[in-house]
C-alpha cells in the first residue's frame, strides 16, 4: 500500500495536493500546524476539507514554541498589507525557517505512520520570494531527512513549477478539487469572504481569473 501524508495548511495550494494525492495513493493522512498564526481560519478550513476528503488521519499539531518570527502573519502590530505588483524583496508575511520544521516535523509523522513521503503545496513560481518554497530547498531537505533517517525518503511538490493559473487548471482536473476549493482558506487578514487586498488573495485572483475560471469562493459566497 503506497502512503503519504500532506502537508495541510487548508489554503488553496495544499488542498490541490491533497486531492492530487488521493488520486496517486492509497493511503492518505494530513497534517496541519499551529505555529502561532493570528488567525484559525485556515485550520478550521483544513479540518473541514481533511472530513470531506476523508483523509486516514488528521493531525493538527501545535509548533509555535519552536518559530520566533516578526512576521505579519504572527505578529499583532503587523498587518500584512495590501500586496503591489512592483512590490521587492523578502514580504513581511515570512516566517524563517517554517517550512523546515513543517517538513520534519511531518516526516516524523510519516515514518512513524509507516509513509516514506510527504507531500506540500510549495512553488517557487508564485512571486512570494521565500527561499524555503524553492526547489533547491526542497531537494536539500529531502536529502537531508533521508540522510537522518538512514533510507529512502521522498518529497513532493506537485506545484512547484506551476504558475497560479496552472495551479487553477491543474486542481480543475482533479475529481473532487474544485468543490473543496469552496472551503479552503488563503486570506492573510483571516478574512471571510477574503479581503481581496493582500498578497495571497491577489494571487488567487489572478490564477482563477487568467484561467478563465470562477473561484468556488465566489460561488459559495
Amino acid at each position: 500500500m503506497s502512503k503519504c501524508v500532506v502537508v495541510f495548511s487548508g489554503g488553496q495550494d495544499s488542498t490541490t495536493c491533497l486531492y492530487w494525492a488521493k488520486q496517486n495513493y492509497s493511503s492518505v493522512s494530513a497534517i496541519t500546524f499551529q505555529y502561532g498564526q493570528k488567525h484559525q481560519a485556515e485550520i478550521n478550513a483544513a479540518k473541514k476539507i481533511s472530513e470531506l476528503a476523508g483523509v486516514v488521519e488528521h493531525w493538527v499539531v501545535d509548533v509555535t514554541a519552536m518559530l520566533k518570527a516578526k512576521s505579519a502573519l504572527t505578529d499583532p502590530e503587523q498587518n500584512p498589507g495590501v500586496f503591489s505588483q512592483a512590490s521587492e524583496g523578502r514580504p513581511n508575511t515570512w516566517v524563517p525557517l517554517r517550512n523546515a520544521v513543517f517538513l520534519n516535523v511531518a516526516a516524523n509523522y510519516a515514518v512513524s505512520w509507516g509513509s516514506s513521503c510527504v507531500v506540500t503545496g510549495v512553488s517557487q513560481e508564485d512571486g512570494a520570494n521565500y527561499p524555503d518554497t524553492t526547489n533547491a530547498f526542497i531537494v536539500a531537505q529531502q536529502n537531508a531527512i533521508a540522510l537522518a533517517l538512514g533510507d529512502v525518503f521522498e518529497i513532493k511538490t506537485p506545484l512547484m513549477h506551476k504558475t497560479k493559473k496552472q495551479t487553477v487548471l491543474f486542481a480543475k482536473e482533479i475529481t473532487g478539487c474544485m468543490e473543496a476549493l469552496k472551503f479552503s482558506h488563503t486570506c492573510y487578514n483571516g478574512m471571510t469572504p477574503p479581503c481581496g487586498r493582500c498578497h495571497s488573495c491577489v494571487l488567487r485572483a489572478q490564477g482563477f481569473a487568467s484561467a478563465g475560471i470562477i473561484d468556488p469562493i465566489k460561488m459559495e459566497g
